[in-house]
């Protein structure tokens, strides 16, 4: 009489790849959703914990999956090793994240001084939903000093005018937008392109009926658009919003220019506009962004 042998089935290799299918369908929905769509940065992070969670599970059930199939020849190999290939991006993301999470500091605000940061023209405002966060405070400050040592404004041997257009420049390269600037009505806008007021009304006949004695008109200082930009109680100051460009996360930048002597100082702000960490991310464009400058005002930096 011939027997027949029948291999057991591993349940556990079956809900593994069930599991981490799912978590890789959800991880790329949420990302796009939030890239491209309208889903908010905390739901977003909420999402992709739950499908980083998925991930592990499958991975976990994978292991028994290949456990079985080791010690008792039980069929759902390629269905473990299915979980295992379905989880490993939802789970690597979520393994980077976690790690930046407990390396870096907690702080979601960096500025390049430490000590006066450059205040924001419009205060920014996002619903917080479950990510609450405090104020800033020197303790983070000081948190970021030892962690960002080398995140520091800088100097530029030229005027500010000058600084100025090479900063707009680099914002625009870098994904910056303005959205607000002291004492500047359109940010949008160079100030070359700005148009010139017309003449008051019954300015020709003024001219015409000019008495025969001219009195010598005394030096004023200049009131037009430039000069309003340039001079200010802190030098110019550029706000604007900027995003990562595979993740779409959103972060607040401001941009101070004050001209000292014959040199001219820049500062930059980032804040992370959700959540009490940003995970690095606000150093890094901060810093991208400075190196930019260095090199658009080669030669004239200090």
């Amino acid at each position: 009489m011939a027997i027949r042998f029948d291999r057991p089935v591993s349940s556990s290799a079956r809900f593994a790849r069930r599991f981490g299918a799912f978590a890789l369908v959800l991880w790329v929905a949420v990302l796009a959703a939030h890239r491209f769509g309208g889903l908010a940065t905390p739901y977003m992070v909420l999402l992709v914990l739950v499908a980083t969670g998925c991930a592990a599970l499958a991975v976990l059930l994978a292991l028994v999956g290949l456990r079985s199939l080791w010690l008792t020849g039980a069929e759902g190999g390629l269905d473990a090793l299915k979980a295992i290939i379905f989880a490993a991006a939802p789970l690597a993301f979520g393994g980077l994240a976690v790690e930046r999470y407990f390396t870096l500091p907690q702080i979601y605000d960096v500025s390049t001084d430490l000590v006066s940061a450059p205040e924001w023209l419009s205060q920014p405002h996002a619903d917080q939903i479950w990510m609450k966060r405090p104020e800033v405070t020197g303790t983070d400050r000081e948190k970021q000093l030892e962690a960002y040592p080398e995140l520091t404004g800088r100097r530029y041997e030229g005027a500010i005018d000058r600084v100025l257009e090479a900063v707009k420049k680099v914002a625009r390269q870098n994904g910056i937008v303005i959205t607000k600037t002291s004492d500047a009505s359109d940010p949008g806008r160079d100030l070359e392109d700005v148009p010139a007021k017309p003449p008051a009304p019954g300015a020709g006949d003024a001219v015409a009926e000019a008495p025969d004695q001219v009195p010598v008109p005394t030096p004023r200082p200049y009131d037009d658009d430039v000069a309003k930009l340039i001079r200010g109680a802190n030098g110019v100051t550029l706000q604007g919003e900027d995003k990562t460009l595979i993740l779409g996360l959103r972060f607040d930048v401001i941009i101070r220019l004050r001209e000292e002597a014959e040199t001219t100082f820049v500062d930059i702000r980032v804040a992370s506009r959700y959540g009490p960490h940003d995970l690095g991310f606000s150093a890094a464009l901060a810093d991208q962004f400075l190196e930019a400058l260095d090199s658009e005002l080669l030669g004239i930096a200090g």
